[in-house]
């Protein structure tokens, strides 16, 4: 069992209309969160509904921590201290759950070990490889083959609206043979300076100082290739096509909203 949350049909109001925001911000108020929390659960059969699934959530602090979860929670209270960005088990009866605004949710599935992950990847998880480590930790764990294994990376920001500084570019750089083929550069525009070039003029060649390069990440590329190198066939990695940026109707961006804006969730579980 899976799933990805979108934005509308909740009932928080704060975001703009009535939408889904799974996470406990701090606009939004404890008890629409809650609210929203059991009508997504409802519709996977987890929390609220039937089988009364519990959800296991972390602190997410951008890191490659990976906790193996084998057993049930003593207290299913949201807001759990249990830090860290990704979540594996083999307990059936669960849902893990991890939450995003612009960041990508990934879930690993082993069919034939019966075991699932969940991970937030933000830049800071990619390049410190915590989709690949959670591949090595389902192995280590419950004896997982990287073949068996099915990926699903759901909506995020992508290339096309993901910018960020030569800086992250470098870790990228340093940290995979392939870092460089994950960014594209954009020339960057100023319609003053294009008005008033003569405002612009400087006493170095060529006479005027020149804009850097816009930098743009694919964030999705890059994880999928960390899939790739961990084992993971490449029929059976999926992404969502949709970018959080670009869809504001359908999807909480935090770079788009400058922050103010709800959290979607990814969930996994093995069935009873």
């Amino acid at each position: 069992m899976h799933g990805f949350s979108t934005r509308p049909g909740g009932a928080s109001t704060v975001y703009g209309g009535r939408t889904l925001n799974l996470g406990f911000t701090e606009h939004d108020a404890w008890a629409a969160v809650v609210q929203n929390r059991k009508k997504f659960l409802q519709r996977l059969g987890g929390i609220g509904g039937r089988r009364g699934w519990p959800l296991i959530t972390l602190r997410q602090v951008h890191s490659d921590l990976i906790h193996c979860v084998s057993e049930l929670p003593k207290s299913t209270v949201p807001n759990s201290s249990l830090a860290g960005d990704g979540l594996i088990t083999r307990t059936p009866g669960m849902l893990l759950g991890i939450l995003t605004a612009d960041c990508l949710p990934v879930i690993l599935v082993d069919a034939k070990r019966r075991a699932v992950g969940v991970f937030h990847a933000g830049w800071r998880g990619t390049v410190k490889r915590i989709v690949e480590k959670g591949v090595g930790e389902m192995h280590r764990c419950f004896g997982s083959s990287p073949g068996d294994m099915r990926a699903a990376i759901g909506p995020g920001v992508h290339g096309c609206c993901y910018r960020v500084g030569p800086e992250v570019r470098s870790q990228f750089e340093s940290q995979f043979a392939y870092g460089s083929k994950l960014f594209h550069e954009q020339a960057e525009s100023d319609p003053v300076r294009e008005k008033y070039p003569l405002l612009f003029l400087t006493a170095r060649a060529p006479g005027h100082s020149e804009l850097p390069n816009k930098i743009f990440l694919d964030l999705v590329e890059a994880n999928r290739r960390q899939l790739l190198a961990a084992g993971v066939a490449a029929k059976y990695i999926s992404a969502s096509p949709l970018c959080t940026s670009c869809h504001t109707d359908l999807l909480f961006s935090y770079r788009a909203e400058k922050g103010a804006t709800g959290r979607m969730m990814a969930v996994a579980g093995i069935g009873l």
